[in-house]
């Protein structure tokens, strides 16, 4: 397999990437052909894939639009993937030109796109890093140049929970990263869940089954379970719902049943 100009030396492109595969669902060109046989593989039990991540997408740049709207000018992206078009820098800066942003992965096909994209944007960080230690976030090089922690921030985790396990205990990373930002920061996230899929969940199981088989285990989680981590935030109007229900630019009856499956929502801290 022939290596191209955009992949790290460092990387084994013989092994599935969960950002590669996300990238494939959503129509982009930074993948190979074992993370698409992959994604047809998840595809075979879950055909509306890529209509769930463009719902989690069209969700994400609303609230990137709200969060704007709200006078927050700083957002912190942990696990923010292959920059495709409508990213979150972009999003912001329509609407709020001073925007700064810092995009945080450790997948390190994610990290290097990110650097060769935003290269020269003093406005903009990259961070390889894991929503497992928010430590070494918060203290990156990066956040300490553009974000100023005395002031609202939007922190978005968008579809990345879920592949974190209970054993890794992401409840406690996002509470330490809730703790570490201004009151009026807000909580952009959303999670895969069996509910809402238009299908039993034994035929979602075989998805599951998919990311477990590349060791990228995907954590289904209950809309209680999901709820737990906005502990300490209040919920943003309508709440915790399924991505097109999320203060929608169109109607959600017009969208497809898939874009349905699990749940998004934002909360603010006090």
């Amino acid at each position: 397999m022939e290596r191209p100009a955009w992949a790290p030396r460092s990387i084994d492109i013989s092994v599935p990437s969960v950002s590669r595969i996300y990238d494939y669902y959503l129509g982009g060109s930074h993948n190979f052909e074992v993370d698409r046989e992959a994604a047809r593989r998840a595809m075979e039990f879950l055909p509306g894939l890529p209509k769930v991540m463009q719902a989690n997408r069209a969700f994400m740049r609303r609230a990137v639009r709200y969060a704007a709207a709200e006078g927050i000018t700083q957002f912190l992206d942990i696990g923010s993937g292959i920059p495709t078009f409508g990213n979150v820098h972009e999003v912001a800066r329509a609407a709020s030109p001073e925007a700064r942003v810092v995009y945080v992965d450790h997948d390190p096909v994610a990290v290097a796109h990110s650097e060769a994209v935003l290269d020269g944007d003093e406005r903009t960080g990259v961070v390889a890093a894991d929503l497992r230690k928010p430590h070494e976030i918060l203290a990156s090089p990066q956040v300490e140049r553009l974000l100023d922690l005395n002031r609202p921030v939007a922190l978005l985790l968008v579809a990345i929970l879920h592949f974190v396990e209970d054993a890794d205990d992401p409840y406690t990373a996002v509470a330490e990263l809730r703790d570490a930002l201004a009151p009026g920061s807000l909580l952009i996230l959303t999670h895969a869940s069996y509910e809402g899929i238009p299908l039993p969940a034994e035929r979602a199981e075989g998805t599951v089954g998919v990311y477990k088989d590349i060791r990228n285990p995907l954590i289904m989680r209950s809309r209680e379970e999901i709820a737990r981590f906005f502990e300490g935030y209040d919920m943003v109007e309508p709440g915790l719902v399924s991505m097109p229900r999320w203060r929608p630019d169109t109607a959600p009856e017009e969208e497809d049943p898939w874009a349905f499956s699990g749940f998004a929502g934002v909360g603010r801290t006090a």
